[in-house]
């Protein structure tokens, strides 16, 4: 990660601005000043923490921009402006060039939402690992658009790289939990959901993809089919018993069919003569909830004393809930209020948030992702905020 190193920091005379970055306030508690910084149109902190008599001035990691080259930018004009005694600096950039560069893969959420919209039938395959299947299906459908997930970089870069070579326009990756992914797609939006030979997680059932929550999104997104391709009999049957839990499914099962296309994993499967598990189900009922819940904090509003009162008996205090949790990370002061650094949402795949309590409450940076569990949270949050307001 891009950073530096200084003996010491001019006074910081904010806002400012100079070849289109803004550093625009800081926020500060007794160990880390916070700069909010806008570089085009990405907003993001800067953090100086001080160790002994350096100062150490990277990104915040929880608020870091997905272009490398914003962060490099806005900590060359703070070094240059703010900083005195450079000891080293750290501008290099380690991402990979073509995670960085490559039109078929997206870094985050919001320009996946943009790319989706343009997009008339979506198909979605989990964990697509070497990608064989991913790319066959794109070859075979190219007016389907083959949306792969994976939680692997390196995974990722290889299939590109293949998708470029093979000139596959309709292939799009993105780097995120399946079940986070789902949690933000519109309402029947996707035509099929691929999941072929996931880690079975034997003794860690609570580790794998399917689930009661993923099932009820594939209820949700779904026009279609979800299809399961797998060596494990346990996992095959531990699906088969999720998807029953709805009113009408339907149902194709099959074993030991040969598709036209194999992974890897199937080859050695079959090498070891073990059996091979199809699990195809729709019409699946989709338990409607709530559409209209947002993340607004309404009238709320908490003075000094409320905030100093809320901090006193829930600093770095942490709840864990069924299916959520609520963290409370840091707050920081400034001129325009104080600034709650949270931590939330779902196990598998938290959100971190940054909260500015001046006039009104309301989210520095952007909002938070509108998934059940943030949701969950972020309610609990507001009732213990009204507590102190």
């Amino acid at each position: 990660m891009p950073n530096f190193k200084a003996k010491s920091i001019k006074e910081l005379s904010l806002p400012f601005e100079k070849d289109g970055v803004s550093f625009l306030f800081k926020a500060y508690n007794d160990k880390i000043t916070l700069i909010l910084t806008r570089v085009l149109e990405q907003s993001f902190f800067l953090q100086i923490k001080r160790e002994k008599d350096v100062f150490i001035i990277k990104a915040d990691k929880h608020s870091k921009p997905s272009k490398i080259g914003y962060l490099q930018k806005a900590l060359k004009i703070f070094k240059e402006n703010f900083c005195e005694g450079i000891l080293n600096e750290a501008f290099g950039l380690k991402n990979n060039a073509l995670v960085e560069q490559t039109p078929f893969i997206v870094k985050d959420f919001e320009e996946l939402l943009l790319r989706l919209e343009k997009e008339e039938k979506i198909y979605i395959e989990i964990g697509f690992g070497s990608g064989r299947h991913l790319l066959f299906k794109a070859r075979q459908n190219p007016e389907i658009l083959m949306l792969g997930v994976e939680i692997y970089t390196p995974a990722l870069t290889q299939v590109a790289k293949l998708a470029k070579a093979q000139n596959l326009n309709n292939v799009l990756l993105i780097q995120s939990d399946a079940r986070l992914l789902l949690s933000i797609l519109k309402r029947k939006s996707i035509e099929k959901i691929f999941l072929h030979f996931p880690v079975p997680w034997k003794d860690k059932a609570h580790r794998r993809v399917i689930g009661e929550a993923f099932c009820k999104e594939c209820a949700r997104v779904l026009k279609g089919e979800f299809e399961l391709r797998t060596d494990s009999y346990e996992y095959f049957d531990f699906a088969l018993k999720e998807f029953l839990n709805f009113s009408k499914p339907q149902f194709l099962l099959k074993k030991n069919e040969n598709l036209e296309i194999s992974s890897k994993y199937e080859d050695r499967w079959k090498r070891q003569e073990k059996d091979i598990y199809d699990l195809v189900v729709w019409n699946l009922d989709e338990i409607k909830e709530d559409e209209t819940q947002d993340f607004d904090f309404e009238d709320l509003y908490l003075s000094k004393k409320g905030i100093e009162a809320f901090w006193g008996q829930f600093e770095k205090k942490s709840m864990k809930r069924k299916d959520y949790f609520l963290s409370f990370r840091n707050l920081y002061q400034s001129e325009k209020g104080f600034v709650l650094k949270c931590a939330f949402g779902a196990f598998n795949a938290p959100s971190h948030a940054y909260i500015l309590f001046g006039e009104r409450l309301k989210f520095l940076l952007k909002n938070p992702l509108k998934t059940r569990e943030n949701l969950k949270a972020l309610g609990e949050l507001k009732q213990i905020l009204k507590e102190f307001s």
